[in-house]
């Protein structure tokens, strides 16, 4: 069992910068991929940016070059730092971590989400 743990959203204006963290309780070499995802109001979820174990990293069209996906393994936590933010970013992000096991068992985890509001 993986538990996630989201954290750095809040309130900006458009424009500004927030950086959101994710926090594992397993080390990241045991995870294959990790992302976030966003919700907002009346919308369905939609993949914002991935990143994987072998560093490889895709973004929706509408965050690329404004949004930059990463991960620090020593401190077993995955971060999204958010530039240029517009009031269409508003919405609940969550972690997501993805792991195959040495038995294959494939295993997904979310976050509780982290609420992210961008105003004019």
């Amino acid at each position: 069992q993986v538990q996630l743990v989201e954290s750095g959203g809040g309130l900006v204006q458009a424009g500004g910068s927030l950086r959101l963290s994710c926090a594992a309780s397993a080390s990241l070499f045991s995870i294959n991929a990790m992302g976030w995802y966003r919700q907002a109001p009346g919308k369905q979820r939609e993949l914002v940016a991935s990143i994987t174990a072998g560093g490889t990293t895709n973004y929706a069209g509408s965050v690329k070059g404004r949004f930059t996906i990463s991960r620090d393994n020593a401190k077993n936590t995955m971060y999204l730092q958010m530039n240029s933010l517009k009031l269409e970013d508003t919405a609940v992000y969550y972690c997501n971590a993805h792991q195959v096991t040495t038995t294959y068992r494939i295993n997904d985890y979310w976050g509780q989400g982290t609420q992210v509001t961008v105003s004019s």
